[in-house]
C-alpha cells in the first residue's frame, strides 16, 4: 500500500456494494475526514464487540457507508479551532457516534468535537488508554452505577456475566479490588484460571442462570454487572436480592428480557441501564480517574494483546465467535 503523506492519512474502511460489504485499508486525503473542532493523530483504538460487528458487516451498526469504524481512539491534538485544547495534548475518545455515525479509531487521523475529548490521566499513556478503552469505561461505569445504589463490599456476591469478554474481564478486576465477592458466569470453562486471577471466587457455566425461569427466584446476587441480555439477564434479575441493583450494558445473548415487574415491586431491585456513548463529560471524567487509580498497566498486562490495524478483520470474526479473550489494543500507527 502506498505510504500516507502529511495531507492524508490512512484507514480501515468498511464499503459496501452489490458485493456485499467488505473492509479494506485505504489511503485517504484529510478532507475526506469528518467536521469536527479538533484533528488528532490517533496512535491506538481498541477491539470491541460493536467493532467485530461492523468490521464483519452486521447490519445495526453502521449508519453509512464507506465508514471508518473503531467506536475508540487514544492519541495527540494536531491542532484545536475551539481552542479548548492544545497542540500535544494526549486525549481518550470514546462513543458519541464514532465509528457508527461517524468515521472513527481505526485510523491515523481522526476530528471530533471539543466536548467529546478526555484528557489521559496523568502518568498513563495511549496504550494503557485502550487497554482499558469502551469495554473498560463501561464496566466502570457499570461499578460506579452499583455503588451509586448501595453496592459495598460485604454486602454480598457480585455477579458478572460473560465474565471472559472485554467489559466482564474489566468488572471482574474492579470488583476485586473494591473488596466484593465476585462470582462469574463464562461459556468457557477453560477460562477459569484466568477469572480466579482476576479475583473471581466463584464460577458458575453459561446455562445456569437461564434455567432460573420463574418470575422471582431465590435471592442470591447483591449486585450484577451484566453483559449479556437475553435469557441471562432474565435469570440474573429474578435472583437478585431485596435492594439488589443490576447494571446492564451489552447483548451478546440477546436483545429481548423476557422478565415480570415482580423483583421491581416486591424487592425494589433496581435495574440500571448504562450508556457508555453519551455519557456526561463529569461523569467520563470521574470514571477515567478511576480506572488510572484502579487499573495500572501492570493490571491489565495479563488481559491485554496488541495487534497492528491490519489484523482487525480477522479479529472481528473472532471476537463475534466468542475467541477473543480480555482486552485487544489495535496499533494505529
Amino acid at each position: 500500500m502506498t505510504q500516507a503523506t502529511p495531507d492524508t492519512y490512512r484507514a480501515l474502511r468498511v464499503l459496501k456494494d452489490d458485493q456485499g460489504s467488505r473492509a479494506e485499508l485505504q489511503i485517504l486525503p484529510l478532507s475526506a475526514l469528518p467536521d469536527g473542532d479538533v484533528l488528532i493523530r490517533v496512535t491506538h483504538s481498541s477491539l470491541n464487540y460493536k467493532d467485530g460487528l461492523a468490521v464483519s458487516g452486521r447490519p445495526g451498526v453502521l449508519r453509512t457507508h464507506p465508514m471508518t469504524p473503531g467506536i475508540d481512539l487514544a492519541g495527540t491534538v494536531i491542532e484545536d479551532a475551539s481552542g479548548r485544547w492544545q497542540a500535544g495534548d494526549a486525549v481518550i475518545l470514546t462513543g458519541w457516534g464514532i465509528g457508527e455515525r461517524q468515521d472513527g479509531g481505526y485510523a491515523t487521523r481522526a476530528r471530533a468535537r471539543a466536548e467529546w475529548l478526555v484528557a489521559q490521566p496523568a502518568g498513563t499513556d495511549a496504550h494503557w488508554a485502550m487497554s482499558v478503552g469502551t469495554a473498560g469505561f463501561t464496566a466502570m461505569l457499570a461499578v460506579m452505577a452499583l455503588e451509586d445504589h448501595g453496592l459495598t463490599p460485604g454486602s454480598g456476591e457480585v455477579l458478572v456475566t460473560g465474565a471472559a469478554g472485554g467489559v466482564g474481564s474489566t468488572a471482574v478486576a474492579l470488583l476485586a479490588r473494591a473488596g466484593h465477592t465476585v462470582v462469574t458466569s463464562t461459556g468457557r470453562a477453560q477460562e477459569e484460571a484466568y477469572l480466579r486471577d482476576l479475583g473471581a471466587a466463584r464460577i458458575i457455566g453459561r446455562d445456569e442462570l437461564p434455567a432460573l425461569t420463574r418470575p422471582l427466584e431465590k435471592e442470591r446476587w447483591a449486585g450484577v454487572v451484566d453483559t449479556v441480555g437475553g435469557a441471562t439477564l432474565a435469570g440474573a434479575y429474578a435472583s437478585t436480592r431485596t435492594h439488589g441493583s443490576l447494571a446492564v450494558c451489552g447483548l451478546a445473548g440477546g436483545h429481548d428480557l423476557n422478565a415480570t415487574v415482580f423483583p421491581l415491586i416486591l424487592r425494589g431491585v433496581n435495574l440500571l441501564g448504562i450508556d457508555s456513548v453519551t455519557c456526561p463529560p463529569a461523569r467520563r471524567e470521574a470514571a477515567w480517574a478511576r480506572l488510572a487509580r484502579d487499573l495500572p498497566a501492570a493490571r491489565l498486562e495479563a488481559v491485554t494483546q496488541t495487534r497492528p490495524l491490519s489484523d482487525v478483520p480477522a479479529l472481528a470474526a473472532q471476537i463475534l465467535a466468542g475467541r477473543v479473550r480480555g482486552r485487544t489494543v489495535i496499533e494505529i500507527g
